[in-house]
This record gives structure tokens, sequence and C-alpha cells, in this order.
């Protein structure tokens, strides 16, 4: 059945005094000083922002900055092994973008992930189209914790930038399968201990494909080491990672 002109005509304005209401009763806001404004991120956030984008020279595999340029890889990268190729994230984490991610994870300012979304797209565009990704995975919750928070950031995140680069995003291929502490309030030791055998696959993928895992904050990578070490171990090819906001490299 088709619908008439006058009908469409009234749904559209129907749609148009919702969004309208919606922004009344919740307006868009800045995700770093958190006040209203019409758009993404505000002209004084913007210029604290400046000195906290990661630029060169940064570690060839994880993307940390480096405080020398003759270097190629930070602490971590070179004294330890990973599993994923390479990575890369917007921010360093400091304020104001660790205070803005804290919002974003544990205070329902889903909002936020649009905005993170379109400045690492616009940042790392290129780079990504390099990797020629096959799918976006977003690290998963485990399912109690996701219950009680409503909802994963990871998968809101990565459900952004896949919309901006027309990519697939897989919610349900990695799983997290036990119920871990919170990885801040662990040691670097405490935490590779913490996620040994905390995720696993839920169905088989195509062998030899390139995945690009995508999560809010890239510390010492353990995270993004144990689903890289399951994603290469099940059959894929090359694993990349994509956060918002990263550790500084030494």
């Amino acid at each position: 059945m088709i619908k008439n002109k006058d009908s469409n005509s009234k749904a559209d304005n129907k749609e148009k005094i919702w969004k309208w209401l919606l922004k009344l009763l919740w307006p868009e806001r800045c995700p770093f000083c958190m006040r209203a404004y019409r758009t993404g991120i505000c002209p004084e956030c913007q210029k604290k922002l400046k000195p906290l984008f990661v630029t060169e020279p940064r570690c060839v595999q994880c993307g940390k900055p480096l405080h020398v340029s003759e270097k190629e890889y930070c602490y971590d990268c070179a004294e330890g092994q990973h599993y994923f190729d390479a990575g890369s994230a917007v921010w360093v984490h400091k304020e104001p973008v660790s205070n803005s991610i804290y919002q974003f994870k544990y205070h329902n300012q889903r909002a936020f992930a649009k905005e993170y979304a379109k400045v690492l797209v616009g940042q790392f565009e290129k780079e990504i189209r390099r990797w020629n990704p096959d799918v976006l995975i977003p690290v998963p919750l485990h399912k109690k914790r996701k219950k009680k928070r409503g909802y994963n950031q990871a998968e809101l995140l990565a459900a952004e930038i896949g919309r901006l680069m027309n990519l697939p995003v897989e919610t349900n291929l990695v799983v997290r399968t036990k119920n871990t502490k919170p990885q801040k309030n662990q040691g670097h030791r405490g935490r590779k201990q913490n996620l040994k055998q905390a995720f696993g696959l839920k169905y088989r993928f195509r062998k030899g494909c390139t995945i690009v895992v995508v999560d809010d904050i890239y510390t010492t990578g353990n995270t993004i080491d144990a689903v890289s070490f399951l994603l290469k171990k099940a059959g894929a090819e090359k694993v990349y990672f994509l956060t918002i906001s990263i550790g500084q490299g030494y």
C-alpha cells in the first residue's frame, strides 16, 4: 500500500515536532564541558583539546605519542609482545578528555559517541581505509555489567564509526565470558591475569580477514591484546584497534 502525500506530510511534521521537543528537553551538550551547545565541541574546549591530540612522533604499533623522535616504539611495545598489528587514538588521556569519557561510560551520556566518532574518522579516515577492514568489533561488556549500565559504550562508538565510514559492525562475535574486575583498579601484572580467558567467540568467521577492534581507552593494551589474541587464533590475518584516548608513551 502506497501512502498518500498528506499522510507522509503529517508523519514528517510529527517527526520534526518530536525532534524539536527532544532538543528542548535534552539539549545537545559539548562532550567536554557538558554545557549546552548547538552542535559538537564548543570553541573553548576545542582550544583545550588542541594540545591533547595525538600527533607524530608516535609509536608505530600502539600509536602512543613519543617524547623522543628517534624512537619507533613506546616502552610497552618495545619491551612486550602485542597481538594486534597497529592502532590509533585521538587524544592523550588527560583532562578534559578523561572526565568526558567517564561521563560517557558511567553517566549515560550516550550521545557523546557521535562526536567522538566524528573526530576520530576526521583524524584517521585515510589510515582506516588503508587497513581495509572487513568488520569493526567493539570490546564487549559482560552481560551482567551491560544490564546494570544499560549499554556498552564501545558498541555505541563502533556503530557511529561504521555509519560514518559505511563499514559493518559485529557486536555478537566476541563475548565476555568472565565478569572481570575493573582494569583501572589493577596493576600491570594484575590486568593481564584479570583478562585471562575473559573473552570467547560465539561462532566461527572467515579466515584471513582484517578486523578493527573498537574501545574507549587504551592504557597498557591488555584488553585489546586479549581480544586480538582470540581473533588471531581463530584465523584473522590482521587486527587493528581504534580508541578515543590513550596513555602517554616514553
